[in-house]
């Protein structure tokens, strides 16, 4: 039996991240920019927003795969990333020529739904639609019935992690606030770097990520104001004390020590990229502000499957590795270890 809240991994276009660059694609002029935010530029009807949104996700499928290529030990030779690379490029440029779009027109797309909010919430509905994804921001419907967690104390919490927890916004379990939050972040984050010319669109974006993992430090903005950073620890904190309650099995102990090194990884990821959004906000150039936008970029695309940081071709549970798809990994195996898996 798979659990809802241990949910599967689909990851839509705008939150599947990497610092792959498509130039040819996303290269911006003061021209080009100035026309994109212009008051005079067209305005999308939904049919437009709708038929972005199924771009977008063309556009992902491609850039995972290509993702996936580029982590590959035995593509990390300079020529192959290169040629990697080269083919994400034109295969994003056939998508918007079979599409009917120009440069031009992509850029004014993307920055109408990242700035329309009527349009973006028709966006991000298709986008659900199309992917099975929630809307960004948003949590998926949790379960009719609760993840089996073992009696006592541990069950307890064990629950917070996997069920419900005390202090979430809709008493949502800290593992899917966790997800929501990261994947608000990381799409802010695109958005941001696909704006490399607007200094004011990335210090916007950057406010939004900042908002999806810290709200203490930026009330406003979409996340579902309880932040990845306060969820992350909830998860460390839960874990640890699930594992050290009275009647803990040795095997809640071991698997406790995974989930919880996961997720000091993913809050060691959210201060380095709330770093780099303060950074953002605070750039007074458009070129200082995007090379650190793709680094944003880059963080933020780690908070879910994690990093291979010792380059063997896998991402474990282990200090710098693990993120949120090892925690759900891990409380799967942790719950069939108490024969409540299945």
């Amino acid at each position: 039996m798979r659990h809802a809240l241990v949910s599967r991994r689909v990851l839509p276009a705008l939150i599947v991240l990497s610092a792959v660059s498509t130039t040819p694609i996303l290269a911006q002029t003061k021209q080009a920019g100035a026309q994109a935010s212009s008051s005079s530029a067209p305005v999308l009807s939904r049919a437009d927003v709708e038929n972005f949104a199924k771009v977008e996700v063309t556009i992902g499928a491609v850039r995972d795969t290509i993702q996936a290529k580029l982590a590959m030990t035995r593509n990390k030779k300079d020529e192959l990333q290169a040629a990697l690379r080269d083919t994400l490029a034109t295969q994003v440029a056939g998508i918007l020529k079979q599409a009917g779009l120009s440069d031009a027109d992509y850029r004014h797309r993307l920055f109408y739904v990242s700035t329309n909010a009527d349009a973006r919430r028709v966006y991000d509905s298709t986008f659900a639609k199309l992917t099975g994804q929630p809307i960004p921001g948003q949590v998926a419907a949790a379960s009719t019935a609760a993840v089996k967690v073992p009696a006592g104390q541990v069950g307890v919490h064990i629950g917070h992690v996997v069920n419900s927890a005390p202090d979430t916004p809709k008493k949502e379990s800290y593992i899917a606030i966790a997800n929501a939050e990261a994947k608000t972040a990381s799409t802010h984050a695109t958005l941001g770097a696909r704006n490399a010319t607007n200094l004011d669109a990335m210090k916007l974006h950057a406010g939004h990520v900042l908002n999806a993992l810290d709200p203490s430090l930026m009330p406003m903005g979409p996340g579902a104001g309880y932040g990845l950073k306060k969820a992350a620890a909830g998860i460390a904190a839960h874990i640890n004390m699930a594992a050290e309650a009275p009647g803990a099995s040795a095997n809640v102990k071991v698997h406790a020590n995974h989930i919880s090194t996961s997720a000091k990884n993913t809050s060691a990821r959210v201060d380095e990229a709330i770093a780099l959004c303060q950074k953002i906000q605070a750039s007074t150039s458009a070129s200082d502000a995007a090379a650190l936008m793709n680094q944003l970029v880059s963080v933020t695309s780690q908070f879910y499957p994690g990093f291979d940081s010792n380059g063997d071709g896998r991402i474990g549970w282990q200090e710098k590795e693990g993120g949120i798809q090892q925690i759900e990994e891990h409380v799967k195996l942790m719950l069939a270890g108490e024969g409540l898996g299945g």
